[in-house]
């Protein structure tokens, strides 16, 4: 007995569906490891604030990182040098 021309569509659309979500999942999967395999940030050893200056939030750039202390200044350095480069005080 022949299939009817309805449900022919149906297992077709169904069909179609499964493979674009496998499409997807491998496309999920392949930016995530893509994303994931880059070498992380490089992270200085340590950082010599002012003295009396204790450090609440810490944050990098390309060629700077930041830290935010406890007394309300925003203190930026140089990632080659570690040289204080700016000092943003908050009010």
């Amino acid at each position: 007995m022949p299939e009817p021309p309805n449900l022919r569509f149906l297992r077709l659309l169904v069909t179609i569906l499964t493979a674009v979500m496998i499409g997807g999942l491998l496309s999920i999967v392949g930016l995530l490891v893509i994303r994931f395999s880059k070498s992380p940030p490089v992270v200085p050893d340590s950082i010599t604030l002012p003295d009396g200056t204790t450090a609440e939030a810490f944050t990098m750039g390309a060629d700077w990182y930041a830290v935010v202390t406890g007394e309300g200044q925003i203190l930026i350095f140089d990632r080659a040098s570690g040289a204080l480069r700016q000092s943003v005080t908050l009010e």
